[in-house]
């Protein structure tokens, strides 16, 4: 018996619960800012990539400067020609380290746009 009243009362709070949802789906909908994009995925990566490609750029010349400075003290300061030695060779792997993050960049501006057109299909 309590199994059939549980439903004829659930019965009779339908139409309020119907309309209370539908109230918090309208109002969610209606208060929901469209978003349309402006541009499309490829642009919005280009974007983001150059942005974090010029982040890492200017790191990693700031770091290759600092680091420079470092070893060429190390070099001058040291009485040991093992050590100068090392530290002339840590030189060399910083500048080419940077030559390198620097040609990606040069190649991802100057090259890539060569090849642009090569990459699509014609029926």
């Amino acid at each position: 018996m309590k199994k059939k009243q549980f439903w004829e009362r659930l019965g009779s709070h339908m139409p309020r619960m119907y309309v209370q949802v539908m109230l918090v789906v309208l109002t969610l909908t209606v208060l929901t800012v469209p978003a349309f994009a402006v541009d499309d995925m490829w642009t919005v990566a280009n974007r983001i990539i150059v942005d974090v490609y010029t982040k890492i750029v200017g790191i990693s010349t700031v770091l290759a400067g600092l680091m420079s400075a470092v070893a060429v003290i190390g070099a001058k300061l040291s009485n040991n020609q093992h050590k100068v030695d090392q530290a002339w060779d840590w030189l060399k792997r910083i500048w080419i380290a940077w030559a390198i993050i620097n040609g990606i960049g040069a190649f991802i501006a100057y090259v890539a746009p060569l090849f642009s057109g090569l990459a699509t299909l014609t029926p």
